[in-house]
């Protein structure tokens, strides 16, 4: 099997490109580079130096990759047999040092999928058979267990972890070394060990554009699901015929209807629902 390169890639000639790779155009990988047969590197991708690229990878266009990253390790899942599995990486991620990307299990989904123009920061994880969408930042060592779905526009602060299984809702904000353990609805702000609802995250709805009106009607939303004086399964049925006229609204719903493996994220006991300062 021969190596598939374009005349514009640079390789180090202290980097191994197994036979079997495919390189694409503008590919430049670094000293003490590793690609495993099996690896597809897009276009125009920067591997930085002691890069790993396990077999089952394929990185897409423009991504960056720094020191020391390793992706497409087997999971860390002891269920897993060998079988052939994968991980998609999508386009212009910045992926810094340190950062670990697991391929999926081969009893279960098989691939771990990574959205376009995400930001890991170093030491972040990426663990067996998640799906992380577009545009998500992940702060120093925060770390997802294995099935965690992750929406677009979610950012998690540093040494955030997140349980196995759980699904965070696009838009989401995790603060630093929040425990989460439970699903957090779209647009969700959450904080602490164990992590739990902080209101909304007004601050990345505003530079996402959505409209006043959407933000005033998902605050009211919102306090009627959390109100504490009955539970979430009670409320939400009242917020359905009150405001599920409204996209926003409609989106968080469904969100929550679509029951996962966890329970939802809440805001503490006997604490109001968004205190409406969030956003000042």
């Amino acid at each position: 099997m021969q190596q598939t390169t374009s005349p514009d890639t640079t390789i180090h000639p202290l980097a191994l490109v197994e036979p079997g790779a495919e390189l694409g155009v503008g590919v430049t990988v670094g000293p003490f580079c590793h690609v495993e047969a099996g690896a597809t590197v897009g276009d125009r991708v920067e591997l930085s130096s002691h890069v790993v690229v396990h077999r089952g990878v394929s990185v897409g266009e423009g991504c960056t990759v720094s020191s020391m990253a390793v992706l497409g390790a087997p999971p860390q899942n002891t269920k897993h047999k060998g079988g052939p599995t994968t991980l998609v990486i999508g386009r212009k991620c910045t992926i810094r040092e340190g950062v670990t990307m697991h391929r999926g299990t081969d009893g279960s989904r098989g691939e771990t999928t990574v959205g376009d123009n995400g930001n890991f920061l170093a030491y972040s994880h990426i663990a067996h058979d998640c799906v992380v969408g577009n545009n998500v930042t992940m702060a120093n060592v925060a770390t997802l267990g294995g099935h965690v779905e992750v929406g677009d526009f979610v950012t998690l602060g540093g040494l955030v972890a997140v349980h196995q299984m759980t699904r965070i809702g696009h838009h989401a904000f995790a603060g630093g070394a929040a425990i989460i353990d439970g699903d957090i609805i779209p647009y969700g702000m959450v904080m602490g060990n164990r992590a739990r609802l902080r209101g909304l995250n007004v601050i990345g709805m505003r530079r996402s554009g959505v409209a006043r009106a959407d933000i005033f009607a998902l605050r009211k939303a919102y306090k009627m699901i959390f109100d504490p004086r009955r539970s979430v399964a009670e409320n939400i049925p009242d917020a359905e015929r009150a405001f599920g006229q409204s996209a926003i609204v409609r989106d968080v719903l469904d969100f929550m209807q679509e029951r996962g493996k966890r329970h939802f994220t809440v805001p503490p006991l006997r604490e109001a629902a968004d205190d409406d300062d969030d956003d000042d």
